[in-house]
């Protein structure tokens, strides 16, 4: 599908020449990352591949299993990429996605969400039919439970439909608010004949997004809670496939330590992590909260930055303030507003050190409080991937930052 897609104008930072173009053929003319338009969001390959591979390495290790949540990207090229270095399968948050992913030949997918619309679980049914796909949802009520056997009571099934019983936290997001719940969603499933208890499932993140040692705690409470569910409906469970699965990109050194006490590796249960920001870490939020990021042992496990903005200056009206022509429509700001990185005379240029900070973003404009001339390039550190890669179409990547050669460009699909 994608081989077969030409670039146009509306896809943004894309050169003159690259317009009426497949990828393929574009990359043929040797570009560089200065034939590209700005603003820009760029990928490292050698980065995303060291980080790929060090996920990989590392949950092969202790036994886990990755199912790289797919919506941080949303670029099956990428999602591939994960797949080949051992991942399981990928994990997506709406109908809307998994039928994307369909689309882009996924056989192992789980939703890491409540699938009650009637449209799509008639479309979840036929795509059952093929035995070669695995699909997983969460239910957090028995609301939910009387939902989706209200849809597919009513219709020629070929399999029941999996579930995990997720655990949540009071206040918080999703999820059964007490043990005493999860039971009793489990046992509801377990009586259906349309729904298959398949495990337990939740994210720890809920608890916080930093990593101090109360944030640290509650998240062992929650994985430790989840892991109490899970024993005690254990006698529900059937002769198949049974999942534990948590596991963002930030906590996941807790997870692993959790489901290691509770056997992961050692027993049929999977244990699975869905962590998926890793991929290109950032300049932000998982810089500060990953285990792989600031915080990392010396010597230990290292992400390394893979994604970056790129921004030109195009009004220096006042001393110490210049504006860059992207803002919230290109780059991230949810997490962290971006940071300045460094500074060229124009894409293709060598980086010098910039000073100041981005203070502020408007649609289409970034604030920089320092003095650099009108026409020039800064290149700027992005948190939060999930926010950075639904504001691009297509971006390019380069073999590695510093060398600006391209050598793929990665279509989304949100």
């Amino acid at each position: 599908m994608e081989a077969e897609l030409r670039f146009g104008p509306q896809d943004k930072g894309i050169p003159e020449g690259a317009i009426g173009l497949t990828t393929q053929e574009f990359l043929a003319t040797s570009p560089e990352l200065k034939d590209f338009w700005t603003p820009l969001v760029v990928l490292d390959d050698a980065a995303m591949t060291h980080n790929i591979d060090t996920m990989a390495r590392w949950v092969a290790e202790r036994g886990l299993e990755l199912m790289p949540h797919g919506k941080t990207t949303m670029a099956p090229t990428l999602w591939q990429r994960q797949l080949d270095t051992g991942s399981t399968g990928i994990t997506l948050a709406t109908m809307g996605q998994v039928r994307t992913g369909r689309s882009f030949g996924l056989t192992s997918i789980m939703l890491a969400n409540s699938a009650v619309d009637e449209r799509s679980l008639r479309w979840l049914a036929a795509e059952l039919a093929d035995p070669e796909f695995r699909f997983v949802c969460w239910v957090d009520g028995l609301q939910n439970v009387e939902a989706m056997e209200r849809v597919l009571s009513g219709i020629d099934l070929p399999r029941p439909v999996d579930v995990c019983v997720e655990l949540g936290v009071p206040g918080r997001r999703a999820g059964a608010r007490t043990l005493a719940d999860g039971v009793a969603i489990a046992e509801r499933i377990a009586a259906s004949t349309v729904l298959r208890l398949a495990g337990v499932s939740g994210y720890e993140g809920v608890v916080g997004s930093h990593r101090d040692p109360q944030t640290l705690a509650a998240a062992r409470d929650f994985l430790e809670r989840q892991i109490e569910l899970h024993q005690a409906i254990s006698h529900l469970y059937d002769e198949g496939e049974v999942i534990v699965t948590a596991g963002g990109s930030g906590l996941f050194d807790v997870v692993a330590e959790v489901y290691a006490a509770a056997g992961a590796g050692q027993s049929a249960t999977r244990f699975v992590l869905r962590s998926g920001a890793y991929i290109v870490h950032d300049d932000g939020i998982y810089e500060g909260m990953s285990p792989f990021g600031a915080a990392a042992d010396a010597g230990g496990p290292r992400f390394q930055v893979a994604m970056h903005g790129i921004g030109r200056v195009t009004s220096a009206t006042e001393p110490g303030l210049v504006l860059l022509d992207g803002g919230k429509r290109d780059f991230p700001y949810d997490a962290g507003l971006p940071v300045p990185r460094g500074q060229a005379a124009d894409l293709g240029e060598p980086w010098r050190p910039v000073g100041g900070s981005i203070t502020e973003v408007n649609d289409q404009h970034a604030y920089l409080s320092t003095d650099v001339p009108v026409g020039s390039v800064v290149a700027l550190g992005l948190s939060h991937p999930c926010t950075t890669f639904d504001k691009w179409r297509v971006l390019p990547v380069v073999d590695s930052w510093e060398s600006g050669r391209v050598v793929d460009l990665v279509r989304t699909w949100f």
